[in-house]
This record gives structure tokens, C-alpha cells and sequence, in this order.
């Protein structure tokens, strides 16, 4: 009797653990706070006891949650050993790795929610093997075409995690630890981006076949993932592959809430577009800039700034969300300051000053323009409005550094680093006095 009841409330239900939980993600909060979201369950459907007893839980699931998402950075620090082997300039780095966020976009659109009806473990080992083709792009590098199939292929591999690798670990939680759980979502999430660069770069750095090795450790680890994931607990009753299509999702937004939209829009486009600065043009940053050639050095300074975002991510529940979208995006302008003074003074401490505070304000600032955009959008059209904030991050992460790639050419990198970090400065700058006078409406 005592297992039965153990196994009858292992998972909570799916508005439950949104309401309950700290998760702030890309990709996350959308899915497991929203009915119809790009992972939300259409039915609300979960398995039942017998099919999750004996079976790993939710830190199981984090675990394969941030393999999966180390593999999206893996290349960063090793874009300067691809440039003098290819011979392409830093406008082509930048492209190449904004085609990761073309595929992430699509997938959110496309297949977002999928594993409502094929289940989770489907679309998690889907994901687990777009992100094993993206290593085996890297690993047998053919030139600059192969880069680009491994970022796209990155791309729909985090498309894929972001909304059925978050809802996942929400699921699994059992009853009292929904909080927890968030926050376990939100650390595999950004934790993984972060420690991506980092295990390239100590193993470029330190190992032999700088260019090899990482990748070849990312197919082992996710292996594990893999195996992991095929003993995770299936939570959705009645997951079907066949006749499965994927459905376009609609971005529309009310007009009763283009107010808020655009303003929680524009702070995420603001700070994503730092994450992008650190994960595409920071090597080039440290190596050109700073003159520091050490690629473990590189991967931590990348490290630094997702670690910082997890942090800002957990503190919203101590800021208050009225307070954490507006003072996200003032403390991410001191972040874009620090940025700014690094590359004037040529100073790696100020660099690194800056991926913390600015990493800080993203994250503040993003979980506080998701609560906003779930306060303020009704709930026939929330999965449509809370996909087209997360197309306007998403962009956020790719168009401003191809601009960095493209002013490179005629300005040079430093220049090119201080009119974005100047841009961008002022776009968060605006948005923060906008709504430090008009703050979004609490929850």
C-alpha cells in the first residue's frame, strides 16, 4: 500500500509544477507553466504508477538536459582554430553560429510540441541524436559547410530540449519538490550552455586534437545521456509515433497586451544578444583584443557569464517580479558598461566583471519578462504569444553578433565590440526607465 501511494503522486501535474516552480529557461518556462506551450500537454495526460516505478527521476533527467545542451556551445572557443584552418573572416564565424539559432527558432515552431503526443523519451533521444550528428560535423570537419549543417543540427537538438527536456524534469519532481525541480531546470539549462565552452576549452588547451577530442567527449556523454534517458519514466499516457506531423505554430499577439509584449520582447532581445556576444565573438574578443591565447581561459570567461544568468534566473524570487524586469535590465547595462571599459583598457578582469554582472541582468531581467508576458496573456492565445517572445530572443542571440561580424570588416573588432555593447547599452537602458516608471502588473 505504502509503494502504491508512493508511485500515485511521483509526479505532479503539469500546471502544478509551472505554478510551483523556479524553472526560467529558454524554452522553459513557456512549456511547463502553460497549457498548449511548445511541450505542454494538450490533455494534461501523465502515466500512470506503473510505468514510473523502479525508474530514475528528475535529476536523471537534468543530467541528460544539460548534455544536450553543452553540445550547442561546445565549438565556441575553438572558432579562432576553425578560422585559421579555413581561412574564413569573423563576419563568417558570426553567421555560422547564428544558423544554431535559425534551427532552434524552427524547431520551436514546427515541433515544439511534439512530445505531447509522442511522449518525452521519443523527442529527448531525437534530440540526444541531433545533437550526436552536429559532434560528427565537428568531428569530420569538411570545410565551412559541414560547420553550418552542425550548428543547424544544434540548433533543432535545443529546439527539441528546450520545451520537452524542461517539462521532463517538472514532471518527474515528486510532491513537495516542484521548487526544486525549477531550479534543477534552470541550472541543466544555462549550466550546460556554460560548461560547453569550457570542456572545449580545457581540452583544446591542455589535451591533444584540440579539434577532435571535445567532440569525441560529447558522443561519449551523450551515449550516457541516452542510456539515461531510456530508463527516464514515460509521462505522457498514450504517446504515439505513428501518423505524428509536426503543426506550425502561430506567433500572433493581442493587441490588449503589445504594450507589455514589446517591452518584455526587447529586454530579452537585449540580453540574449550579450549571450550571443560571449558565445560567438568573445574568443576573438580575448585572443585579438586581450592578447590571451589560452582556450581554457576562453571557455571559462564563457563559462562566467551563463553560470552568472543561472544565478539572476534563481533570484527572481527574492527581487519580486514587479522589480525583476526593469532592474534585470539596469543591471544588465552595467554589465554592457564593464564590457565596453574591458575592451577600451584591454582588461581580462573587466571582462570577465562584465559576463558576470551583465549574465546577472539577463537572467533577472528574462524570467522577469516571461512572468510578465504569462500574467498579461490570455490563455487562448498564451502558446502563440510566449512563442513569439521566444523568436524575438532567439534573434536576439544571432542578428546583433552577425552585425559585430559584419562591422569587424570595416572597423575593426574593437570598434565592432563597443557599438554593439554602445547599442545594446541603450536599448536596455530605455527599456529599464520605461519600466521603472510602468512596471509589468504581478502575476
Amino acid at each position: 500500500m505504502g509503494e502504491r501511494g508512493e508511485d500515485e503522486t511521483a509526479g505532479p501535474p503539469r500546471g502544478r509544477a509551472g505554478r510551483d516552480s523556479g524553472g526560467g529557461t529558454p524554452g522553459a518556462e513557456h512549456t511547463h507553466r502553460h497549457p498548449g506551450g511548445p511541450a505542454a500537454g494538450r490533455t494534461g495526460r501523465t502515466a500512470g504508477p506503473a510505468r514510473r516505478r523502479g525508474r530514475l527521476g528528475y535529476p536523471a533527467a537534468a543530467a541528460v538536459f544539460a548534455i544536450g545542451m553543452a553540445g550547442t556551445t561546445l565549438p565556441t572557443p575553438l572558432y579562432g582554430l576553425y578560422r585559421a584552418q579555413l581561412g574564413f573572416s569573423e563576419l563568417m564565424v558570426t553567421v555560422v553560429f547564428a544558423v544554431y539559432a535559425l534551427g532552434v527558432i524552427a524547431t520551436l515552431l514546427l515541433a515544439g510540441n511534439v512530445s505531447d503526443e509522442a511522449g518525452r523519451r521519443p523527442v529527448l533521444l531525437a534530440a540526444l541524436g541531433f545533437s550526436a550528428a552536429s559532434a560528427f560535423c565537428f568531428l569530420f570537419e569538411g570545410g565551412l559547410a559541414a560547420l553550418f549543417a552542425g550548428r543547424l543540427l544544434s540548433g533543432f537538438a535545443a529546439g527539441l530540449l528546450s520545451g520537452a527536456a524542461t517539462v521532463t524534469v517538472m514532471e518527474l519532481a515528486p510532491p513537495g519538490r516542484a521548487a526544486r525541480a525549477g531550479l534543477a531546470a534552470t541550472a541543466a539549462n544555462m549550466g550546460g550552455l556554460g560548461c560547453g565552452p569550457l570542456l572545449a576549452g580545457v581540452l583544446a588547451e591542455y589535451a591533444p586534437w584540440p579539434l577532435r577530442l571535445p567532440f569525441i567527449a560529447h558522443l561519449t556523454l551523450i551515449a550516457l545521456a541516452a542510456a539515461l534517458t531510456w530508463f527516464l519514466p514515460e509521462t505522457v499516457a498514450g504517446a504515439r509515433l505513428r501518423g505524428l506531423r509536426p503543426r506550425p505554430r502561430g506567433i500572433a499577439v493581442p493587441a490588449a497586451m503589445r504594450g507589455v509584449f514589446v517591452t518584455s520582447a526587447l529586454a530579452a532581445f537585449a540580453g540574449f544578444s550579450l549571450l550571443g556576444l560571449f558565445t560567438a565573438v568573445a574568443p576573438a574578443f580575448v585572443a585579438e583584443t586581450l592578447d590571451v591565447h589560452n582556450l581554457a581561459l576562453t571557455g571559462l570567461v564563457v563559462f562566467s557569464v551563463f553560470l552568472a544568468s543561472t544565478a539572476g534566473q534563481a533570484l527572481m524570487g527574492r527581487v519580486g517580479e514587479r522589480r525583476a524586469l526593469p532592474g534585470g535590465c539596469f543591471v544588465l547595462v552595467g554589465g554592457l558598461v564593464l564590457v565596453g571599459a574591458s575592451l577600451l583598457a584591454a582588461s581580462l578582469p573587466l571582462l570577465v566583471a562584465g559576463a558576470l554582472c551583465g549574465g546577472l541582468g539577463q537572467g533577472l531581467a528574462f524570467r522577469g519578462a516571461v512572468a510578465a508576458i504569462s500574467a498579461a496573456a490570455p490563455p487562448e492565445h498564451r502558446a502563440a504569444t510566449v512563442s513569439a517572445f521566444f523568436v524575438i530572443a532567439y534573434l536576439g542571440i544571432s542578428l546583433p553578433v552577425v552585425g559585430v561580424g559584419a562591422l569587424t570588416l570595416g572597423i575593426g573588432l574593437r570598434n565592432a565590440g563597443l557599438t554593439f555593447a554602445g547599442c545594446v547599452l541603450a536599448l536596455a537602458l530605455a527599456v529599464g526607465l520605461y519600466l521603472a516608471r510602468r512596471p509589468p502588473a504581478p502575476r
